[in-house]
């Protein structure tokens, strides 16, 4: 009788330690994403309250009357949270319930190239790359979507159509240079997508001050004219509302991302080369290949991003700073959706409504819209650090739970031993 043992695969080489360290911080645990939520938004109060004129002036006299400097704080960052909300999810002041929804509204317009490019950053985490290429990507969609619905006279529907696919195709291939160089050459993808990110901006600037290319025709200044009524897109709540069409896109480039990932032989390659490219290889999975697909998806999922851009949000003509820094909050959406199709959405819409929100904040309550790009770095620095947020919130570590699942893994496997081999007794038996 042959003793039943457990596959031998030491034989494989380890990934990397920066790949195992991405996989780790990009596929993490749920909670650690809420709890660092959580947390950003405390230290976010106790900013708040700092900052606040009221709570310094009677912080003078802290340790005679010290419950006047907590209900001072309680007021700004309740004032200031509550603004937050009124500003993001519903006005409780207004006077009618369409007006009052109109502040969402305003976070899924936000949010929607948010989404979209976090899916392309996403998509590549799960491949074990980091896609921080985002800016030239969304900026190369932007230019051939812009082109062509400025520049073309076609019919609407087939105008539209035809600069969303133009767009699409663009970031796809500023992102599959990456991807290409990655699998025939091997270079950094990190290093090649940040001088992509320089190569596009620069090239985009120089078109815009080109006559003939992007410059608008008769202007000195940097802008391209404005586009054409067929390849805009169209209002979802009519023109009181700025939420268009390309919300819809991007609820559909989500469910395509988790078809991918969840459902298609391509995602399966995609998953087994994000957790063990080199058990991967040994499996028969081209993995340069699969780097390639990856980038093209990923760049063309940016892509969107620009395009949803210059036909949905600045129609009237856009510059080199039509990106407004949605490549690299990209990044932080992806990370905060544990680079799951259905957790960047999520994370997209909340990161829309910290926009949408910070504009209320700080018109009603003068608190600066800084404070919200600090939250979003915190958010950012509390994920890559779940040791710290385990620690804060008392939680098991990493390593308890890997020992835990290699005790049950153990127990599984003896468990299989002794019933194969009593099976094997049975059968000698007979």
């Amino acid at each position: 009788m042959t003793a039943v043992t457990e596959p031998d695969l030491a034989e494989e080489p380890p990934p990397g330690r920066w790949h195992t360290t991405l996989r780790q911080i990009t596929q993490g645990n749920a909670l650690i994403s809420v709890l660092s939520v959580l947390l950003a938004l405390i230290v976010g109060g106790v900013m708040i309250a700092f900052t606040d004129k009221d709570v310094q002036s009677v912080a003078g006299y802290f340790f005679a009357r010290p419950g006047d400097t907590i209900a001072a704080s309680w007021d700004a960052v309740s004032g200031a949270y509550a603004a937050l909300f009124q500003g993001a999810v519903y006005n409780v002041g207004a006077k009618d319930f369409l007006t009052g929804i109109r502040p969402l509204t305003e976070t899924l317009t936000f949010a929607t190239p948010l989404i979209a490019a976090g899916l392309g950053v996403a998509l590549a985490f799960r491949v074990g790359m980091f896609n921080i290429g985002g800016r030239g990507q969304m900026l190369m969609a932007a230019a051939g979507a812009g082109w062509v619905a400025f520049s073309f006279d076609l019919p609407w529907g087939l105008h539209m159509l035809f600069a969303l696919v133009v767009g699409i195709g663009a970031g796809a291939l500023w992102g599959g240079i990456a991807g290409f160089l990655k699998a025939r050459t091997g270079a950094h993808e990190v290093i090649v997508t940040i001088m992509l990110n320089y190569v596009a901006y620069y090239l985009i600037s120089w078109m815009l001050r080109t006559p003939g290319l992007l410059q608008a025709p008769g202007s000195s200044n940097p802008k391209t004219p404005a586009m054409r009524e067929t390849a805009v897109f169209p209002d979802l709540l009519g023109p009181g509302y700025n939420l268009h069409f390309g919300f819809v896109l991007t609820i559909l480039a989500t469910i395509l991302v988790w078809w991918i990932l969840s459902r298609s032989n391509l995602g399966f390659q995609f998953r087994a080369v994000g957790e063990n490219p080199n058990a991967a290889r040994v499996a028969g999975i081209r993995v340069p290949r699969m780097y390639l697909y990856a980038m093209l998806i990923a760049g063309g999922l940016v892509g969107l991003a620009g395009v949803d851009q210059v036909l949905g949000t600045t129609t009237t003509g856009f510059t080199a700073g039509v990106d407004a820094g949605i490549g690299f909050d990209a990044i932080t959406v992806a990370l905060l959706g544990r680079s799951t199709p259905w957790g960047t959405f999520a994370a997209g819409v909340l990161f829309g409504a910290f926009k949408a929100g910070g504009y209320r904040m700080q018109a009603a309550e003068q608190i600066p819209i800084e404070i919200v790009t600090v939250v979003q770095a915190l958010i950012v620095l509390f994920i890559a650090a779940p040791p710290l947020v385990r620690a804060i919130f008392f939680l098991p570590s990493d390593e308890r739970d890997r020992r835990r699942q290699a005790k049950a893994r153990r127990k599984a496997l003896k468990a299989q031993v002794v019933a194969d081999a009593a099976g094997a007794q049975a059968e000698v038996n007979r």
